[in-house]
């Protein structure tokens, strides 16, 4: 008999099959994006309240079917499926309530009666999911959340790490497009999380791509080179030639195939030309772009991307320690995990300030949210172990997006990485803010790395990718003149316009459609025609 062991994160889906009986692993699948459209959670949000909660779980659904025929295994020997991840991407898997998740003040989840939704651990039929032709003899386990707010991925990040039994100040986070982490001092938890956006994660950026093979996820400097290294097969680092950044010139190539870059390889090659001065006022670039491969370049509107997302994280850091009454140099631990906090180099990392430089201690890890996963799979039992120690968790959970200090600290960010304001100023800004210095990065600190890459162990089959999951989503437009402009002026080519049985229809690829954050193809419409609360998934 088999497990399959289920992670939905914000960027993209990965799924593992285990031998229950030998507790190997033997296959591994990965989406290369998210199949909701949009670039955040808050977009997948959206989607789902927009266009309806049910379209946006059939294409979860629909996703998960497609993962699976790639384990390339028989669905009725399945007989455990644990699924991991944030309260969102979890409540649309299940199909359950979402609205008390988009809207925090009490009045208005009162009046929509979504006050106190439980999101308890579960264990119950795939049937009711998938139906009885899918997973027949299967049962789904969804670990708990600790309360609303914080799910089973921020669960899991500190249950896969150490950081509940360390006595002294330690923070974890789980880098991606929605970075969650949490503060322990002594026995107070404080949760939180940042929107980075999609940057972090590789997407969103001129040759972008999620950490799979042939990513850029690491570069180091061998004079006026770059030492190019990006993931092979097995996800591991390898290198793949020395270029020249400025004018592309490549001066040795090892034979690696290089199709993008991750978003380590974009911290990586943003710290290292800090570092070496080719950016002396960011986001500025020399000749306006960074060269590290043939076609593969970072623009300083990438650069401005990332500043972003590293700004979010940090100013989130920032905002803990300061609601929590401790000093910057009290902060003794500093745990990474996800894809960035496993590929990143932790010296770049700190250095640009996504894992905070006055930590002594700073600890790696990989996925943590498809580890517990696993750890369902294989033992049952130890869905109760996770209940009890949920139950013991008291966690206060800050909003950034109501946070005053978040919002002042980010504006220095904002600054400082979009319009290269001087940390002088950013200091002056702080003092004018009321709140503590810019914090002093340390010389010296401890740095362990507990796993080679994000998912340690792939299996004996190796790992398949999903690049295109292929999901379109649909709506008649009954206005439309045919006049092509929302085509034209989508910027992921993610819109069609079809003629079929008399009727124009809108076809979306759901994969690549960027959802609220764009919309661009409704506003150009002359016609008013498209309506995407009416966008419903094809028929498989």
């Amino acid at each position: 008999m088999y497990g399959i062991a289920l992670d939905l994160g914000t960027s993209g889906f990965r799924a593992q099959l285990i031998d229950l009986e030998t507790k190997e692993t033997l296959k591994t699948v990965i989406t290369m994006g998210h199949p909701l459209p949009g670039g955040n959670v808050m977009d997948h949000l959206d989607f789902a309240i927009t266009t309806g909660e049910d379209v946006a779980h059939a294409v979860i659904l629909e996703t998960i079917r497609r993962m699976f025929l790639l384990l390339d295994v028989d669905l009725s020997m399945v007989e455990r499926l644990a699924v991991c991840g944030n309260p969102i991407q979890l409540s649309l898997f299940q199909n359950i309530e979402i609205r008390d998740l988009a809207y925090a003040g009490e009045n208005k989840q009162k009046m929509l009666g979504v006050q106190n939704i439980k999101r308890d651990a579960r264990v119950f039929p795939a049937s009711e999911l998938f139906g009885e032709k899918d997973l027949p003899n299967c049962e789904v386990i969804v670990p708990p959340a600790i309360k609303h707010e914080i799910g089973a991925d921020a669960l899991a990040m500190m249950l896969e790490t150490d950081f509940l039994t360390q006595p002294e100040p330690s923070l974890v986070t789980d880098y991606g497009t929605n970075a969650e982490m949490a503060l322990k001092i002594g026995d107070k938890i404080i949760t939180a999380s940042a929107a980075a956006g999609p940057a972090i994660e590789g997407q969103g950026i001129s040759s972008g791509m999620l950490a799979s093979p042939g990513a850029i996820c690491d570069v180091k400097p061998e004079g006026q080179y770059w030492r190019i290294m990006v993931l092979d097969r097995e996800m591991e680092k390898q290198d793949a030639y020395l270029i020249d950044p400025v004018t592309g010139e490549i001066k040795e190539s090892y034979g690696c195939e290089v199709v993008g870059i991750t978003g380590t390889g974009v911290i990586s090659a943003f710290a290292l030309a800090l570092k070496s001065g080719l950016i002396e006022k960011s986001p500025k670039l020399p000749n306006g772009k960074l060269i590290l491969g043939p076609g593969i370049e970072i623009t300083e509107k990438d650069m401005e991307e990332a500043g972003k997302a590293i700004g979010a994280i940090r100013a989130a850091h920032m905002t803990m320690i300061v609601e929590s009454g401790i000093k910057y140099e009290d902060l003794e631990y500093a745990y990474m995990s996800g894809a960035s906090g496993a590929y990143v180099d932790a010296e770049d990392a700190r250095s640009l300030g996504v894992a905070p430089g006055y930590a002594k201690k700073i600890v790696q890890f990989g996925n943590t949210s498809l580890a517990l996963a696993r750890e369902l799979v294989m033992e049952k039992s130890r869905l109760d172990d996770v209940i009890e120690i949920a139950k013991k968790i008291t966690a206060d959970h800050l909003m950034m997006a109501t946070s005053d200090i978040f919002n002042n600290f980010y504006l220095c960010e904002l600054s400082y990485w979009t319009q290269g304001m001087p940390l002088e100023m950013y200091d002056q800004m702080l003092e004018l803010y009321g709140l503590p210095s810019f914090p002093k990065t340390l010389e010296q600190v401890s740095i362990e790395k507990r796993v080679r890459k994000d998912i340690e162990d792939i299996g004996s089959s190796g790992l398949a990718i999903l690049k295109e999951i292929g999901i379109i989503l649909e709506v008649p437009v009954e206005k439309c003149v045919y006049c092509k402009k929302c085509v034209k002026e989508c910027p992921e080519s993610a819109l069609e316009i079809v003629e079929r049985d008399g009727q124009r229809i809108a076809k979306y690829d759901s994969q690549k459609c960027l959802g609220t954050s764009c919309r661009r193809c409704v506003g150009i419409c002359p016609e008013s025609a498209i309506d995407i609360t009416k966008l419903k998934i094809t028929e498989k």
